[in-house]
């Protein structure tokens, strides 16, 4: 097999949960690219019916569920579904999390505990429920979507950045009891223009000062970090497991301040 042969998902079906838009959107059309079936959840059915119509439309199967990942009866059923209608499962991706900025003491146990859910439980919850289904088809691959700031630091993200931080070692720790058979890794995406990210396309100061901080020059786009996605999914990582992959444009310095004064 050539290396680029490597890249291909042909015969194989992946799930992204967090599939509607944005990250995950980008991520399930690569994966379909590259010759896989794609399952996508969202909340929304408007959105993940469109991703799943585009899919299609690359000649690939999907499947379009309204999943809530807060729910652990919902993911449970929503991967037996998945199985249910494909056949199989070899690929898991999960973009769900995020956590909404603010002062360290504004930053409440209320806001701590919903990032911790919000970002390591969804993720470690479908890998509990899809494992028992990689392991039929003879293993797999789980990738998380975690973040920069799990591993940099920057005003405002006390919460969030401690959430993504235990993501990536949750990563390691599901890793080394998943091998050999499943792989588990982590791209850790910097400042990404999603619908997220929607003002920073509006205030040219805010795009430039975090392009200024960024030494690529540049904010990301969702296909950066989609590509990644697809390394870690296909068998060009097979020898790659427990890794955060960092695609964050060499970023060393917060990338989004909200300008709190100093203690």
């Amino acid at each position: 097999m050539g290396v680029t042969e490597r890249f291909r998902l042909d015969g194989k079906v992946a799930l992204v949960s967090g599939g509607g838009r944005g990250i995950g959107a980008a991520s399930a059309a690569a994966l379909a690219e590259a010759g896989a079936d794609v399952v996508v959840w969202s909340r929304t059915l408007e959105q993940v019916e469109d991703v799943a119509t585009a899919l299609r439309s690359m000649g690939v199967r999907s499947h379009a569920a309204v999943v809530d990942a807060g729910d652990p009866d919902a993911v449970e059923a929503g991967v037996a579904d998945a199985v249910g209608v494909m056949g199989r499962l070899d690929v898991v991706v999960n973009v769900v999390g995020g956590a909404m900025p603010r002062p360290a003491l504004a930053t409440k146990d209320r806001h701590l505990s919903a990032a911790f859910d919000h970002n390591v439980v969804t993720g470690l919850r479908l890998a509990r429920a899809a494992v028992p289904h990689l392991l039929a088809t003879g293993g797999g691959s789980i990738v998380m979507i975690s973040s920069a700031v799990g591993h940099v630091v920057g005003r405002g993200y006390l919460a969030y950045g401690t959430a993504k931080a235990a993501v990536d070692q949750s990563v390691r720790m599901l890793a080394a009891d998943l091998s050999p058979r499943i792989r588990v890794n982590a791209v850790a995406p910097g400042a990404v223009l999603t619908e997220a990210l929607a003002f920073v396309a509006e205030d040219e100061a805010t795009r430039s000062a975090i392009e200024s901080r960024t030494p690529m020059r540049r904010i990301g786009d969702p296909d950066d970090i989609a590509a990644a996605v697809l390394y870690l999914a296909s068998d060009a990582s097979s020898y790659v497991t427990g890794q955060i992959l960092a695609v964050d444009g060499g970023l060393t310095a917060p990338n989004f301040d909200l300008g709190l004064p100093d203690l």
